[in-house]
């Protein structure tokens, strides 16, 4: 029964996604990667190119798949790349074998970003691509956090930009204060089926599966009748 979950889990999840919606966020991404890179080319330099980094490609799949995301939110895209990159570099300068460099620089930069609320996966990759590029060393610390700075930057424009016009104000998540629910509303019964129904009316990818929210909304429910 165990092996039976465990490969079962292996399957994909449920999908909301319209077809037309999966080729509006892969043209996003393509746009703006594009976009970013000649920009980059032909900002100031200080006579060292500045470097695409291939994180902003992780940043790409949070800010058009998933723009919904908490991870892909101005503050985690801007805050948590530029600390984990000062972690990066601080591990590449203090420890001299870089595989141990760069695995002291994911772990780092994850507490990093956990502790500044700036948690999301393209810092990680930015702290391993600090170990690694050889070229962010040669030309110096001030250099590197530029790079790392122009890379935030510029993709966080371009998500405003390119979310809001493909969904007005598909992007960042705007925070509502909404009325608390009562005991009695949340005591209602609460469908698979309906949650697949919401999910189906927000038109994006939510990053959290069905069976999450039902958990979520069970917990909830158990809350509000105690209370």
């Amino acid at each position: 029964m165990y092996l039976k979950d465990l490969f079962g889990s292996f399957k994909p999840g449920f999908d909301s996604i319209s077809i037309a919606e999966k080729f509006r966020s892969a043209a996003a991404a393509m746009f703006s990667i594009l976009l970013l890179g000649e920009v980059l080319h032909f900002l100031p330099d200080g006579g060292h190119p500045l470097m695409l980094f291939a994180s902003m490609a992780a940043a790409s799949v949070l800010l058009y798949a998933v723009p919904h995301s908490p991870m892909a939110q101005p503050w985690p895209l801007l805050v948590g790349n530029l600390l984990s990159g000062a972690v990066g570099w601080l591990c590449s300068m203090l420890i001299p074998d870089p595989v141990i460099a760069a695995a002291c620089a994911v772990g780092l930069s994850i507490l990093v970003m956990h502790l500044t609320h700036s948690l999301t996966p393209p810092g990680a990759s930015t702290a391993m691509i600090m170990v690694f590029a050889p070229q962010l060393q040669h030309y110096g610390w001030l250099w590197a956090a530029a790079t790392v700075m122009a890379n935030a930057v510029l993709s966080l424009l371009l998500a405003l930009v390119i979310n809001n016009l493909i969904h007005a104000g598909r992007y960042p998540v705007r925070h509502h204060h909404l009325p608390q629910p009562s005991a009695a509303a949340l005591a209602g019964e609460l469908a698979a089926e309906d949650v697949e129904w919401a999910l189906g009316e927000m038109e994006g990818v939510i990053d959290v599966d069905k069976e999450d929210l039902l958990e979520i909304y069970r917990l909830a429910s158990e809350h509000a009748r105690k209370n």
